[in-house]
């Protein structure tokens, strides 16, 4: 069995931020050579998502895209945007406290909802390899979610792949 991994780095934005990391997929799967097996996408981040999802036709005003802009209000009525301390029950004293001390602006705490938002979504998809193609179906697209809105940032996203 074979076993290759690669991280792909994508930018992320002051607002939901959907990346299609297809393309990236792909150029993996090819460059691991292997044919048959699994593919995890994975994202590390507490606030980020991956998940697979057709592209829509159509974008608001900022590019993003009618579905993810509809995932945004779908996930807004479950958890709503944090917009001020103690809105949520996270972070909390003790967390900023942790916070400032490795230096961080206690501002940036206040993303309970995307931690909410993340742990819904989930942090990974798993791709059954056949005779070398990701079995994404026909409209099936691999996307990146950042939903932190507090800061933009560079993420890291891990592409691993399992077989022969």
């Amino acid at each position: 069995m074979k076993i290759h991994s690669e991280k792909v780095s994508v930018t992320t934005q002051t607002r939901p931020t959907f990346h299609d990391v297809t393309p990236d997929v792909k150029r993996v799967l090819e460059s691991a050579g292997i044919k048959n097996g699994l593919l995890t996408v994975y994202s590390q981040h507490t606030t980020c998502s991956v998940f697979i999802q057709e592209p829509s036709a159509g974008s608001t005003f900022n590019d993003t895209l009618y579905i993810m802009q509809d995932l945004v209000n779908a996930l807004d009525k479950i958890a709503p945007t944090c917009r001020y301390e103690g809105q949520y029950l996270h972070p909390g004293k003790d967390h900023i406290v942790r916070a400032q001390a490795i230096g961080e602006d206690p501002a940036w705490s206040l993303n309970t909802d995307a931690h909410l938002r993340s742990a819904i979504i989930g942090r990974s998809v798993s791709i059954p390899i056949i005779d070398g193609d990701a079995q994404l179906g026909r409209f099936g697209h691999v996307w990146f979610a950042d939903f932190d809105q507090v800061r933009a940032r560079e993420r890291e996203i891990l592409i691993h792949i399992m077989g022969e």
